[in-house]
């Protein structure tokens, strides 16, 4: 199996270095991932003038890994058009730094580029964690969870979406599967002014989540109770 691991934390952060160790399980594995920081971008993509695409050292052995000057969509473009000499099996986006749930998924980058994957006819699977949750979960689970999708087909014009939630691997509660996105946000957005000038003014931006209880059928109440939440994402395109 080939894999292509993406992620819109950058090349550099941790998630994408653990998820490219755990996808090594499956078989080979190519990493092509943001030169920088390219969280919230959704499905934005390049549409004109350069973008730079160089080679890097990976901190995981046997892996071919490039840096994209650019967003997570255009990471799985590039990809795919001029790296990889065949089209990869599957996507894995992650491990995003911060839970993609409830509505906030549609600003994703993580999820953007799976749905990049999914718009070319790849199948994709998102991964996601709490900015400073607990990493036992997910070294317990990323491996079986992964291999659990693997085998699963998915239903058409749809990604895997899987958060592991804050929690230390004893107080977890299990796995909620077919959970679907919350109609509401899990970060509430918090803007404080820091700054003011005749012409206006600057505000300092930040997600808090929320504390209200979410609906029992919901990604967001999985990862808010202590449980891993594993559902689908429909695309709004029909790709054939």
């Amino acid at each position: 199996m080939r894999i292509l691991v993406v992620n819109d934390d950058g090349i550099k952060a941790e998630g994408i270095i653990r998820l490219a160790r755990a996808a090594q399980t499956f078989g080979e594995v190519w990493v092509v991932a943001p030169k920088h920081q390219c969280s919230a971008m959704s499905s934005r993509i390049t549409l004109r003038g350069e973008i730079a695409v160089e080679r890097e050292e990976f901190p995981v052995e046997d892996i071919t890994a490039y840096s994209v000057d650019g967003t997570p969509a255009d990471c799985v473009k590039i990809a795919l058009t001029e790296l990889m000499p065949e089209k990869p099996d599957i996507v894995f986006s992650g491990i995003n730094h911060g839970f993609n749930a409830g509505i906030d998924i549609q600003y994703s980058g993580t999820v953007g580029a799976a749905m990049e994957a999914l718009l070319n006819g790849i199948p994709a699977i998102a991964f996601s964690s709490e900015v400073h949750g607990s990493a036992e979960v997910v070294e317990e689970y990323l491996v079986p969870i992964a291999e659990e999708l693997l085998k699963k087909p998915l239903p058409a014009n749809e990604i895997w979406n899987v958060n592991f939630p804050s929690c230390a691997l004893a107080e977890l509660k299990g796995v909620r599967r077919d959970c679907v996105p919350a109609q509401t946000p899990f970060y509430r957005d918090h803007f404080q002014r820091v700054r003011e000038s005749e012409r206006g003014f600057v505000v300092s931006a930040a997600g808090i989540p929320v504390t209200t209880p979410f609906p029992a059928e919901t990604d967001a109440y999985a990862i808010q109770n202590g449980y891993i939440s594993v559902g689908t994402i429909r695309s709004m395109i029909l790709v054939p």
